[in-house]
């Protein structure tokens, strides 16, 4: 029978040691999942994630374990934020531990490698037995570590999953509104990564505030042209999960895919700016995602073609500015309610 009053974390990266930290703040023993016996020895003994949130002191409450099964026991909420190359192998893990009580959240703002699969896609194949749903929305940890004020998102069509998930995490810096439509939610948060390494390289070349914007709001255009494609609402990336999410990701020196954006802009190659970066920076494989799922189902989506060229084609970025300013111009707001709707 799983607890109210404990939960559990897979993945000790920055943004899974930040929302576990918030449960833990909260009065809810929480357990947090992770592969590296040090790391774990490293919470236990001087309560820091020394690689990724070296800063935060970590709360009594929050429990670090590499034994899976003791981290999903009793636990009425299972957060998953691991990458999305890891994310079904993690799922996998624990077919015969998991209750059908415990539901099952995606932190996770990627696409599968090779499938396509949103991570939603995998709970539901993996775990189906269990409630799911995905959260995003602009979430930069290290701003959550310093309990700087943010909302979030929870997107399930189990409107008690919703309710459990607030009660959980809801707190005076961290506001946790819901949402029905799942695959809008998640294909806002694993999209947005691709513009922010746009983004990244735009500010490394200092092409100044008016191409940000531009490239911001047409970035909002290809995104709804691809939600619409995968059967989701474009009108979902109005919100956090979208517009909010895109802003803080694509602004902040704090975002791990505008970091490989700058660096990359910068002289570095694809490979140096991930080094450096020394984490999962998930824009580098989605964009290889769905670059190729929009050739194949004709989806006009010319900043994805662009960065794509720049990156696995060195072509120059003034050539690609140059194709850009010389393609279609669509209307500028390509979604909107008819007065029946409003």
């Amino acid at each position: 029978m799983s607890d109210s009053k404990r939960l559990a974390v897979l993945g000790g990266g920055s943004f899974g040691t930040a929302i576990a930290n918030i449960a833990a703040e909260y009065g809810i023993t929480t357990h947090l999942w992770m592969r590296n016996e040090q790391a774990v020895e490293e919470i236990k003994t001087g309560r820091k994630n020394q690689k990724y949130l070296p800063d935060l002191i970590l709360h009594k409450n929050l429990i670090p374990t590499t034994d899976l099964s003791k981290a999903l026991e009793g636990a009425s909420l299972v957060f998953f934020a691991v990458p999305s190359k890891s994310f079904r192998e993690v799922a996998k893990s624990i077919k015969g531990i998991i209750k059908p009580d415990q539901c099952v959240i995606s932190t996770t703002k990627g696409i599968e490698p090779g499938t396509l699969n949103l991570m939603s896609d995998i709970l539901k194949h993996e775990l189906p037995e269990c409630a799911r749903g995905v959260m995003g929305g602009p979430n930069l940890a290290k701003e959550i570590a310093r309990h700087e004020l943010t909302a979030t998102v929870i997107a399930s069509e189990s409107s008690s999953l919703r309710k459990a998930v607030q009660a959980a995490l809801g707190c005076s810096y961290f506001r946790v509104y819901a949402s029905a439509d799942i695959y809008g939610v998640e294909l806002g948060g694993a999209l947005k990564n691709i513009y922010a390494i746009m983004a990244g390289i735009v500010a490394a070349k200092k092409l100044g505030e008016n191409t940000t914007a531009m490239l911001l709001t047409r970035s909002l255009a290809e995104m709804g042209r691809f939600a619409e494609k995968q059967g989701a609402n474009p009108m979902t990336f109005l919100g956090l999960s979208g517009v909010g999410d895109l802003i803080a990701t694509c602004s902040s020196p704090l975002s791990r895919n505008y970091r490989v954006g700058y660096a990359f802009g910068s002289g570095k190659s694809l490979e140096e700016a991930v080094e450096e970066l020394g984490e999962v920076a998930e824009g580098v494989n989605t964009l290889v995602q769905v670059k190729r799922y929009a050739d194949e189902n004709d989806i006009y989506m010319p900043l994805v073609q662009g960065l794509y060229q720049m990156i696995y084609k060195q072509v120059s970025l003034s050539d690609v500015i140059k194709h850009l300013m010389a393609g279609e111009q669509n209307t500028d707001v390509e979604f909107t309610l008819s007065k029946d709707d409003v």
